[in-house]
């Protein structure tokens, strides 16, 4: 019962910070919307396509740093700091990398990037403004990237959360500052939403690089750790790292894709699936603070050769999954009708939303447990590549083609087409289950490191 205790303490406590700092930010993503939509659509359009760049760019980035992640999370269990510097430097490098490139890209080929996603003449110009200004961001946010999944590997998932916190506050008050004008400042409209941007993601990162280096010495890096690079690891890094950046492209382009079938059927299907996103994402949050968490978990069990332990321990995960999922899937449920009143759109679009959102919560306990799966247990267990590739096959060979069926050729409504490609859920979750139970999910990637 003790042993039970501390294990749901640790995983809380690894898993609040992170579910904390993910409605910080979209929270006040949404208060950012809703100030530059004060402005006018075109500044909204503007700022909306120059940060497709960013989300190209993050992606890449964000790969690996769940790359990196992963591994330090193993080696931490085996208590091999030397090692977690070389994979810590490997994935700053790399993150760098990417960044000086998208950089140097957007900056000099700003006009031509809005272009592809926009033709208008005014959103060309308003889009190019900030990125040009809020490129320089890209810097600093690779280091916080890679630097806060290397914290939490190590179970330090509070000072991510913090400077996150921190960072965001700063934006959202130097946005009302510089956009409008407040306390004696220009009004800079665009160019003062890419400004506090880049203010606010240098303050974050500040904030993570100090106390690293004053606090948090296995994640310390010196010049010296900079001075050979070793190529097994970096293609050990490569091998962790591909898996995670493929899946999170698979699954943007899925949900870009998802949205033009829902274009299909009409404006009001837009309106509907732009309300029922938003809510769901707020969700799907829990869903991810858990599944990072068990990266951390599993990993550390896995590396300290505790293979046993790691079983045990996500067999527990998967059960608190359960419970959590059914708790949502009721919340939702009852919210459902409640929630759709607080918007102001026609009774076709509120109906639409309400059943969607009922929809999302039957099918509420197998997305929990294949998020907690994919992006938690298979990861921590270093088989990130099994979860990509029945998120991917189950997207495009099931849910995308149901959707289209559904829309294009049966023509039926919104929410008959969603509840139809939501099947790719359920498949999903009898192909991972299958997997979780074979344990062939488990992988010590540094069992054999010197």
């Amino acid at each position: 019962m003790t042993e039970n205790k501390g294990f749901y303490k640790r995983l809380l406590i690894l898993t609040l910070p992170i579910v904390i700092q993910n409605l910080i930010t979209t929270s006040l993503n949404m208060l950012d919307t809703l100030m530059i939509g004060n402005l006018g659509e075109v500044q909204l359009a503007a700022i909306g396509v120059a940060n497709q760049f960013y989300f190209l760019y993050s992606l890449l980035v964000m790969g690996i740093g769940a790359g990196c992640s992963i591994l330090i999370a193993q080696l931490w269990g085996k208590k091999d700091e030397e090692k977690i510097h070389s994979v810590l430097k490997l994935g700053l490098i790399g993150a760098i990398g990417f960044a000086l490139v998208f950089m140097m890209i957007g900056f000099f080929a700003s006009e031509t990037i809005i272009g592809l996603f926009n033709s208008d003449t005014e959103v060309i110009r308003l889009g190019s403004d900030y990125l040009r200004i809020s490129i320089f961001s890209y810097f600093v946010s690779a280091l916080s990237f890679v630097y806060a999944g290397a914290l939490r590997s190590i179970g330090n998932s509070a000072l991510p959360m913090w400077g996150s916190l921190v960072g965001l506050v700063i934006n959202g008050v130097l946005n009302a500052i510089l956009i409008f004008g407040l306390l004696g400042a220009p009004a800079l409209g665009v160019s003062g939403a890419a400004i506090a941007t880049l203010i606010a993601r240098i303050v974050e990162c500040l904030i993570i690089l100090t106390v690293v280096t004053l606090k948090v010495k296995p994640l310390r890096l010196s010049s010296k750790d900079f001075k050979h690079i070793e190529i097994p690891m970096v293609k050990l890094l490569y091998q962790t790292a591909l898996p995670v950046v493929l899946n999170e492209a698979c699954w943007g382009l899925a949900n870009i894709t998802y949205t033009m079938i829902y274009g299909h059927i009409g404006v009001n299907a837009i309106a509907t699936t732009q309300i029922t996103s938003t809510i769901i994402n707020l969700f799907t949050i829990v869903i991810f603070g858990m599944a990072h968490a068990s990266v951390v978990i599993i990993g550390n069990e896995i590396g300290a050769n505790r293979e046993e332990e790691g079983i045990t321990y996500a067999k527990k995960i998967i059960r608190l999954a359960v419970v959590v999922g059914i708790i949502m899937a009721i919340t939702l449920a009852v919210l459902a009708p409640f929630i759709v009143q607080v918007y102001n759109v026609s009774e076709i679009v509120r109906n639409d939303a309400m059943k969607i959102l009922i929809i999302y919560a039957i099918f509420m306990l197998p997305r929990v447990y294949n998020g907690v799966q994919i992006v938690g247990i298979l990861r921590g267990g270093g088989d990130a590549k099994y979860g990509s590739i029945a998120q991917g096959l189950s997207m495009w060979l099931v849910g995308i083609p149901l959707a289209f069926i559904a829309a294009y050729v049966f023509k039926w409504s919104i929410s008959s087409v969603i509840f139809l490609s939501t099947f790719e859920e359920v498949l999903r979750f009898f192909i991972l289950r299958r997997r979780f139970k074979s344990n062939k999910w488990i992988n010590n990637m540094v069992k054999d490191m010197a």
